[in-house]
């Protein structure tokens, strides 16, 4: 089994795979001592079980061609939970797969499960069973073996079958819109852009003064720009717990910032204790009125068991409609309509208000009973 390792060969074979209406991809890549991926294997396939494993690391080879075949409006994109794939291709190429196709968010859409994983999904839908030997390959090492290439092609051959049944079952139930949403998230390059401006809000948690916030804007940023530029993972610069220590205890000495538990011994009088201690003068220096905390998470409060009740809706109208609740509701989503009839979320909006949506509110306002019969939950209107 050969690897792709040069533009003519990769130019030849995206050629052949652009004849074909959709083409199955994968990649395979390292990340645990990088903050950016490391692309270290391609893997595509055609209908016709034509597989390709291309190898990015070969220095004979520009990519060129790949990137060309997933801007092809010709040709769908077919992955399955494609987010950091696709992260890598927006990195690397600077474009994502247009069209293109998820499979484990329509899997979710025809019912088998949140988030279903690649291997089950093959199980049941492509009626095979995958290899796992391989599946923990340090993918950057050379020459990689006969098996780790079968393992890496048999993601995009049977990847075929799988697209094929379920862009089949999206036809029959006319379901195909319901997509559209969850594949504009996963196209558009907002999502893959790590602006350091923004690595605050992921670890805002419970902070609610707007000194410990802005604080934590100016250290969270720094730690971002340093990992970018060092192209280390966030943790080697700065652990989440000493980010989080330093926004409430806001040190501004270098005696202050060496008392805190979770900095390292002698890191304070670094050139990073330098860096952390800046960063925290910026935080102090910030107009406060402008700092707003991360909205709360919603407060039950006395619609604890109104809350759970929708929960129990939404699994009997999934259930009935043979469709995951991820993809419909969140319990964030439950909770707003608990409190707010006109809530601004996803699920009072579209496809989701017609399906679940008017259910949840009629259920709120007594016009819609939940009952048990021979042990399933029925719903009832009683309007």
């Amino acid at each position: 089994m050969d690897l792709i390792a040069t533009t003519a060969a990769l130019a030849e074979a995206c050629t052949r795979l652009s004849a074909h209406p959709f083409v199955t991809v994968d990649t395979e890549f390292m990340r645990e001592t990088t903050y950016y991926p490391k692309l270290c294997l391609i893997q595509m396939a055609a209908p016709d079980g034509t597989g390709v494993l291309v190898d990015p690391l070969s220095p004979d080879i520009d990519l060129a061609p790949f990137f060309a075949l997933m801007a092809d409006e010709g040709v769908v994109k077919v992955f399955h939970s494609a987010r950091q794939d696709l992260e890598i291709i927006w990195l690397l190429g600077g474009l994502l797969p247009q069209p293109f196709f998820d499979t484990q968010v329509a899997a979710m859409v025809c019912g088998y499960g949140d988030s279903v994983s690649y291997e089950q999904l093959v199980n049941d839908v492509a009626k095979a069973k995958i290899d796992k030997s391989s599946r923990f390959t340090d993918w950057s090492r050379r020459p990689l073996s006969d098996a780790q290439l079968s393992y890496a092609l048999s993601d995009v051959t049977h990847l075929v079958k799988v697209y094929e049944v379920l862009a089949g079952q999206l036809l029959s139930t006319d379901r195909g819109e319901w997509l559209d949403e969850e594949m504009s998230v996963l196209t558009s390059p907002e999502t893959y852009r790590a602006d350091p401006a923004s690595a605050w809000r992921r670890l805002a948690g419970r902070m609610r003064k707007p000194r410990e916030i802005a604080v934590l804007m100016e250290v969270a940023a720094w730690r971002e720009r340093e990992a970018q530029s060092r192209n280390v993972p966030r943790g080697r610069i700065l652990k989440d717990e000493a980010v989080i220590d330093v926004a409430t205890s806001a040190p501004r000495s270098v005696e202050a910032l060496g008392r805190l538990r979770s900095i390292p011994a002698g890191f304070e009088r670094s050139r990073t204790g330098t860096d952390i201690l800046a960063a925290v003068e910026r935080g102090f220096a910030r107009d406060l009125s402008d700092i707003a905390p991360p909205e709360r998470t919603r407060s039950r409060g006395g619609n604890g068991a109104l809350v759970e009740l929708l929960k129990v809706l939404l699994k009997a109208v999934c259930e009935t409609e043979g469709v995951a609740p991820k993809i419909i509701a969140t319990v964030d989503d439950l909770e707003a309509i608990a409190e707010d009839d006109a809530a601004d979320v996803a699920v009072l909006h579209g496809w989701r208000r017609t399906l679940f949506g008017e259910k949840a509110l009629a259920l709120k306002s007594g016009r819609l009973a939940l009952s048990a019969e021979r042990g399933r939950v029925v719903v009832r209107d009683l309007a």
